[in-house]
């Protein structure tokens, strides 16, 4: 594989060691950047992110990295892919921590899992957990159409109502596990602590 130029989003709220070794390991030497302006004219675009909705959209709207975000995505047609809390800021909004709108480039709403949903499963759904996903995806290139990844979240989308393809995983009720459309790639799951099945996914969306 190529040395594709690819930017990581520094907004404060991301464990930017674990994605940026994952994407060293396969021949990547990635750019971390909380600049506005390097972010608009990135090739690639990688958004992680662990912690409140509310208040990574503050810091990125104070910075103005929602901004860069939406022109190198929506403007440039620039490739991204949002990994769990990173995944999530791509829906139309959360209820964490008070309603707040996100990036809009999936149509969903965050919202937590309910007791009624996960009966007698525990919050936060943490570990590996199976992943179905469909044939036409090429972020699940050459895995199994069902294959483990480690999740840890309270919060999710639900499938329905979204286009675009999709993976899905249950835990009490079906979730959206990942996203692909276009340009815009998301995974619920982490990918860099998923071991293989993870890189793996990480080539493939490289390699899109």
């Amino acid at each position: 594989m190529s040395n594709p130029k690819i930017t990581v989003v520094d907004y404060g709220m991301g464990n930017l060691w674990s994605v940026i070794s994952a994407l060293r390991h396969l021949g990547c030497s990635p750019l971390t950047s909380s600049d506005p302006d390097e972010i608009a004219r990135a090739d690639t675009l990688l958004l992680p992110g662990v912690g409140s909705f509310r208040k990574a959209m503050i810091a990125l709207q104070q910075t103005g990295i929602d901004q860069a975000i939406t022109e190198a995505v929506q403007v440039n047609g620039r490739k991204i892919l949002g990994i769990c809390l990173g995944m999530q800021l791509m829906g139309l909004g959360s209820s964490e921590d008070g309603d707040t709108i996100g990036l809009g480039f999936i149509n969903s709403t965050v919202t937590k899992f309910t007791f009624e949903e996960i009966g007698n499963n525990k919050l936060p759904h943490i570990g590996f957990d199976s992943v179905h996903s469909h044939s036409a995806s090429h972020l699940f290139k050459n895995l199994r159409k069902t294959t483990d990844f480690y999740f840890v979240h309270s919060y999710r989308m639900l499938p329905s109502g979204i286009h675009g393809t999709l993976a899905t995983c249950h835990y009490g009720i079906e979730f959206l596990a990942a996203y692909e459309r276009d340009n815009v790639f998301a995974t619920q799951f982490h990918p860099e602590k998923s071991q293989a099945n993870g890189l793996m996914l990480l080539k493939n969306f490289l390699e899109v």
